[in-house]
C-alpha cells in the first residue's frame, strides 16, 4: 500500500512544496556550470529501473565533456581531474543530483529508493540472480539505503544487499530516516568518491 499509493503522493507533495526554493537555485547552478566550461549543463545518462525498464537520469554536469569516455570511465576517484570546478562543489553538496526530481515527477524514480546503475554495470539486467533482482521491484531513488550507509565507499555486491533489505522492510518510518541521514551524510561529505573499501554497516539504520 504504501510503495504503490502513499509514497509517490508524498514525492509529488514535496516537489510542489519545494519549487519555490529549488526554481532559484537550479537557475544559479545552471548559470554557474555553464560559465565553468564547455558542454550541456544538464548531463544525461541511461540507468536501469523498474523492473529493469531503461530510462535517461538527469544531473547537472560535473565534469569535462564527454568524461565518460576519458580516464576511469564511469568511475570517479578524489582529485579526479575531470571533475569541473564548479563540478566539485555540486558533488560535494550532493546539488548535481537537484535535476532528478523530474525524473521524480516523471515517475521513473522517487526520492528514496536503490540507486539505478547503468545498464551494464556492474552487470546486465538479466544476468542479476532472482534474489539480486528484488532491489528492482521499487522505484529507484535519489537517495537510499546504500548510500546512507557507506555512498560510494561500498562494493557493488554490498550495495546489493543493502537495497533488497531495503526492500524487503521499506516503509514511511525508514524512508524518513534514510532522509535525515541523507542531510547528515551531505553535510559531513562522506564517501563522495568510488574508492571502495569495506564498511561496516550494521545496526546503522534499523
Amino acid at each position: 500500500m504504501y510503495d504503490k499509493f502513499l509514497k509517490r503522493f508524498l514525492d509529488i507533495l514535496f516537489i510542489i512544496i519545494s519549487l519555490p526554493f529549488l526554481i532559484p537555485l537550479y537557475i544559479l547552478v545552471a548559470i554557474a556550470v555553464k560559465l565553468d566550461s564547455e558542454g550541456p549543463v544538464i548531463f544525461k545518462q541511461e540507468r536501469l529501473g523498474r523492473n529493469g525498464k531503461v530510462f535517461k537520469i538527469f544531473k547537472f554536469r560535473t565534469m569535462v565533456d564527454k568524461a565518460e569516455s576519458m580516464g576511469s570511465g564511469i568511475n570517479t576517484f578524489d582529485g579526479d581531474p575531470r571533475i569541473t570546478r564548479v563540478g566539485s562543489f555540486l558533488r560535494k553538496t550532493s546539488l548535481d543530483e537537484i535535476p532528478q526530481l523530474i525524473n521524480v515527477l516523471i515517475g521513473d524514480m522517487s526520492l528514496v529508493g536503490p540507486r539505478p546503475p547503468v545498464p551494464y554495470h556492474p552487470r546486465k539486467y538479466k544476468e542479476y540472480s532472482k534474489e539480486q533482482a528484488k532491489r528492482f521491484t521499487v522505484r529507484p531513488g535519489i537517495t537510499g539505503y546504500a548510500q546512507v550507509i557507506g555512498r560510494n565507499a561500498l562494493v557493488w555486491d554490498e550495495r546489493i544487499l543493502l537495497d533488497i533489505d531495503y526492500v524487503e522492510r521499506q516503509g514511511f518510518i525508514l524512508d524518513m530516516k534514510i532522509l535525515f541521514l541523507t542531510v547528515i551524510s551531505v553535510v559531513k561529505r562522506d564517501n563522495i568518491h568510488s574508492d571502495r573499501g569495506k564498511i561496516n554497516h550494521k545496526d546503522q539504520v534499523k
